[in-house]
């Protein structure tokens, strides 16, 4: 079971200047932390609510026909390529990233037991779709579409563009190498899809991108390069329960959003760090760079009182951050919250040979990589606690499916106990809407002509320096 330590964010061991009373605090809010779980799982069930991801555990139905349909197109594609940006594709791309086995892509097929290798298009960057398609034969490679909205322009140039490739070398085939993930009642692939008779899985309704991990949107790639889904939901479920305790000393979520929380308001700490100590999970951070950025990051509150809330968050890897961003985190601005991401047993074991022992390096010989990483680890931890730095750590057994889902799904939790305490709305984005309208005006969308005029003359404004 995923454990918390938080002992290096208490007054007793980084001073009461940067430290928190955490005793003091967990028993001051034990009656809101209450309150707010209470409240979410009453919620979870009611339309307009946002809070469906909750249930995600619980859908077997959708897990079976997902299922189903991998076990369908077994061995038929060398390729899966995912189309998606965002909460489309950061949590697929984390997870499989750290599930598959390492350079999964270059394995032989036997290596990879002749599951596919897997490939993200989570940019529109005309560099690097072409040089994806230099190298990628789309006649042997299987497309997923995803876009809840069905016209996120990202994803639907680069659909346009590979549809049209597609289409050249296969004929009337090609649709038999297309899926689409979006809504179940409207958009414009959802339209498309049913005109051109592509596969379709649903997102569900009251789930954003960025919780929609453990929707169709994360379980269709899973089950494609062959991890075990149903072990993710089981982790799922084990932790729900656990997070659903309203007692805050028992309840790793509660703990978690209120120590961001209260770091944030009394201590001036409005940067959030995770910094995983494995390469596998890499790519977690912008996850939940992702997370905690568009659920937290609020002009105004519930009450409509301007408070610019949110958290900052950073992504780091140890060991290698430790010679690029520690000399920052220890004695830079102590406006940190670092949180280590620690593994308990690693797949392999990796071990250092007794040579050059007459030199400065001989000591470590004899001794493993893992070892060493766990060395890093530790030496960090008291080497930012010594400078009065908090940190947390989140550990877990080993990097498998049951783990990380418990991970992913704690951090989830969190994020929407954080959004309660802060009285925001955890699950809007009206900065990212702002946006899309803008671009949708300068690429000359039907209805966007008004605001089309003024970015014109913003963007061609001048001023005398």
């Amino acid at each position: 079971m995923l454990k918390l330590n938080c002992k290096y964010a208490d007054y007793r061991i980084i001073g009461e200047e940067h430290g928190l009373k955490l005793d003091e605090e967990f028993n001051n809010y034990s009656e809101k932390i209450a309150e707010i779980i209470r409240n979410l799982n009453q919620r979870k069930d009611k339309p307009n609510e946002w809070l469906q991801w909750m249930n995600l555990g619980y859908n077997e139905e959708t897990a079976w026909y997902v299922k189903e349909f991998a076990s369908l197109v077994e061995g038929r594609f060398e390729n899966v390529l995912i189309l998606g940006i965002g909460g489309s594709a950061l949590g697929a791309l984390a997870l499989t990233e750290a599930l598959l086995k390492p350079y999964w892509n270059f394995l032989t097929p036997e290596q990879r037991n002749n599951f596919p290798r897997i490939f993200f298009l989570d940019n529109i960057d005309p560099d690097s779709i072409n040089g994806l398609l230099d190298v990628l034969d789309l006649k042997k490679t299987l497309v997923n579409v995803i876009t809840k909205s069905g016209d996120t322009a990202e994803t639907m140039s680069q659909f346009m563009v590979i549809k049209d490739l597609m289409e050249k070398a296969l004929g009337a085939d090609y649709r038999k190498n297309i899926i689409a993930t979006t809504d179940k009642k409207m958009g414009i692939l959802r339209q498309l899809a049913d005109q051109e008779g592509y596969k379709i899985f649903y997102v569900p309704d009251d789930i954003g991108g960025r919780f929609s991990v453990f929707s169709s949107v994360g379980l269709v790639p899973f089950a494609l390069v062959g991890l075990n889904i149903d072990k993710m939901i089981n982790g799922i479920k084990d932790i729900d329960l656990a997070l659903k305790n309203t007692d805050i000393h028992q309840n790793i979520a509660a703990q978690f959003a209120l120590i961001h929380y209260l770091m944030d308001t009394k201590k001036g700490k409005n940067i959030t760090v995770l910094m995983p100590y494995s390469s596998r999970l890499k790519y977690i951070p912008d996850w939940y760079v992702q997370l905690i950025a568009e659920s937290l990051g609020k002009a105004v509150n519930k009450n409509g009182e301007n408070v610019n809330a949110g958290l900052t968050p950073v992504k780091a890897l140890g060991a290698s951050d430790q010679h690029t961003k520690l000399q920052l985190f220890n004695e830079g601005p102590n406006d940190k919250v670092i949180t280590f991401i620690r593994v308990g047993e690693f797949d392999t074991n990796l071990e250092i040979p007794r040579i050059f022992e007459y030199t400065g390096i001989g000591y470590l010989g004899g001794k493993t990589i893992n070892d060493l990483m766990n060395a890093e680890a530790d030496s960090t931890m008291v080497s930012l606690s010594d400078n009065q730095r908090p940190v947390l750590t989140l550990s877990i057994d080993k990097i498998d499916e049951y783990n990380m889902a418990q991970l992913i799904y704690m951090l989830e939790v969190q994020t929407a106990i954080a959004g309660e305490l802060y009285n925001i709305n955890t699950f809007d984005q009206p900065g990212v809407e702002q946006v899309k309208n803008y671009m949708y005006a300068l690429m000359g969308r039907a209805g966007f002509d008004g605001s089309a005029e003024y970015l014109h003359e913003k963007l061609n404004a001048e001023i005398t320096m």
